[in-house]
């Protein structure tokens, strides 16, 4: 498994479909954009910001009935893509026991950032789907706003990527 810090929540201009930036903090600095819903979007900045809501949002609902329970967040880890749809785990921790819990990848980061749980990809996604994107070193570590405010050349970068690949790139 990869360590992923949650670089930045963004906005693609063109879809006007959020995105989550998974980067790796060490090694060789890839980054596995990850589209995702506006609710969870907003749900993962409310918590980047500290925002309280007056009832708990469905999130804060999951990690409350967690800790209730008695069960730790562990990790979270970004597990695979299969038909373009991105799978991830919640691994929990309850009574010395560890289980894994199948999660969106958007509802489990939103979890995370709620309990301060590490993020991870697995080793082969992250090869295969990992790309290089310039983000600058001053942007503040996820807060989802970029230094220079234009998260439209971080997506404008990515699509580009997209445009630049075929199905042969990925074969063994």
């Amino acid at each position: 498994m990869v360590e992923v810090r949650l670089r930045a929540v963004r906005v693609d201009l063109q879809s006007n479909t959020p995105v989550l930036l998974l980067q790796e903090p060490e090694g060789l600095g890839r980054t596995l954009p990850i589209f995702i819903g506006a609710p969870e979007a907003t749900a993962i900045a409310f918590a980047l910001q500290g925002m309280a809501t007056p009832r708990p949002m469905t999130h804060d609902l999951i990690t409350n009935l967690l800790e209730a329970l008695g069960s730790e967040v562990l990790r979270v880890v970004v597990t695979e893509l299969r038909d373009g749809t991105y799978y991830a785990e919640i691994v929990l921790r309850q009574g010395g026991v560890e289980k894994a819990v199948s999660s969106r990848p958007s509802d489990a980061v939103a979890v995370a950032v709620r309990t301060g749980a590490p993020l991870f990809v697995a080793d082969e996604l992250m090869d295969v789907e990992g790309i290089m994107l310039a983000v600058d070193d001053d942007e503040s570590e996820g807060s989802g706003e970029a230094a220079d405010g234009n998260p439209e050349e971080i997506v404008g970068e990515f699509r580009s990527f997209l445009d630049s690949i075929n199905p042969e790139d990925f074969s063994s």
